[in-house]
Order: C-alpha cells, then sequence, then structure tokens
C-alpha cells in the first residue's frame, strides 16, 4: 500500500451552504508558495477541501472558448455553486452529462473572489461529482449536522485556535449556525424520503463567479 499520498491530503471537511457561504477568510500556515490554502469556517474550523452532498438543480456552461460549467447545488440550508473546467475534466463531463435535479456528492476546495464593491463570495472547485441516492443524501445531513454541532460545543474551549480566528474575522454568532443544523434535521423528519426537486429551501447565499 502507497503512503506517498496520504498524508499530503487534507480532510474533506463536511459544512452546510449556510455556513460555507459566510466563509470568506482564507489563509496559509506556511510561508511555502505550495503551502495548502485553508478557508477559515465560521465555527471554528479550517478546510482546504469540503464534502457536501446535495441535490444538482441546474446547470450551465458559463464558458466563452471553453466549456466551463457551473453547477446549483442546495442542501437544506441553502446553495453551494461549483465551477469545473478544462483543469476539472472528470467533474466538468459529470455536470456536461448529469440531467438535474439529481442527488450528488462532490469533494472539492473552496475558492473566494473579491467582487468589486468588496464583497468575498465562495465557491467549489470539485475534484470529484458522483450521483448518489435519497439515503447518502439523508446520512450527509445527519453526520454534517453532528460535525457542525461539535464544533460549536469546541468553539470556547481554550487552545482552539480556530476559534479565536473565526471570532477575529467574522462577527456572526455560531448559535445560527446550531440553529441550521437542526433545521436541517427536521427537514430530513419533514420530507419522509426521496423527493426530488423539494431540496429547493435554501436561497442563493452566494454569487456565481464571472463567467470564464
Amino acid at each position: 500500500m502507497s503512503s506517498n499520498e496520504v498524508p499530503t491530503r487534507e480532510v474533506a471537511r463536511r459544512v452546510f451552504a449556510e455556513e460555507f457561504n459566510d466563509a470568506s477568510y482564507t489563509f496559509k500556515e506556511s510561508e511555502d508558495e505550495r503551502a495548502p490554502v485553508y478557508l477559515l469556517l465560521p465555527t471554528g474550523e479550517k478546510a482546504n477541501r469540503i464534502f457536501l452532498v446535495g441535490t444538482l438543480t441546474e446547470k450551465d456552461d458559463v464558458g466563452e472558448d471553453n466549456e466551463y460549467w457551473r453547477g446549483r447545488i442546495v442542501d437544506p440550508t441553502g446553495t453551494f455553486f461549483v465551477y469545473a473546467g478544462q483543469y476539472q475534466p472528470e467533474a466538468a463531463s459529470m455536470l456536461r452529462d448529469l440531467e438535474p435535479p439529481a442527488y450528488v456528492a462532490v469533494v472539492g476546495k473552496p475558492r473566494t473572489y473579491e467582487t468589486d464593491d468588496g464583497n468575498v463570495n465562495v465557491s467549489v472547485r470539485p475534484e470529484s461529482i458522483s450521483v448518489v441516492d435519497a439515503a447518502t443524501r439523508d446520512r450527509w445531513v445527519v453526520e454534517t449536522a453532528e460535525r457542525t454541532l461539535e464544533r460549536i460545543e469546541t468553539f470556547d474551549d481554550e487552545g482552539n485556535e480556530y476559534a479565536r480566528m473565526a471570532r477575529e474575522e467574522y462577527e456572526l454568532p455560531t448559535d445560527r449556525y446550531q440553529s441550521a443544523a437542526v433545521s436541517a434535521l427536521q427537514s430530513l423528519d419533514e420530507s419522509g424520503g426521496d423527493e426530488l426537486g423539494s431540496d429547493e429551501i435554501g436561497g442563493d447565499t452566494a454569487s456565481p463567479e464571472p463567467d470564464a
């Protein structure tokens, strides 16, 4: 078993769209040019990669000279935007071939973009996109709620450096993410199973990047 790649791959963090779209601060932990760039989550965690599952509700080729696919994926709390082009050929191919609505699982890297008015929008550059079923989506909601609540529980712990950074960078109360996690769990009880197309209960909380 090769161990070359394992130490260099960052853990893909589970995060709901509401928290992800509130994140805007990125940082490195090393001066090395190739050091990973982290997105600071408001609940006090760093994320170089994220793992999300939701409903692909729209897809568009927003490229000019080359294909550049934008996908809109919703979870019970809001909307993720994913962008894939020539440097993400497998993910771009999936977006090209998929027909919304469809449940999808995405592993990818956060990308931030500063608009002309100084706001910071965040999107996902997918490493992989796969079609999943409703049960997988539901498990992701449950486990993401658990991870979110765990981060909130340790937010005030002494020595939690990422929580300290979050307090400095964001003026956002963590109880909003606790409420989002609870609401996401309640949505599973209310939906009662597979109902593609009805997950669109989150608004467009992130603006798309400019067309490539």
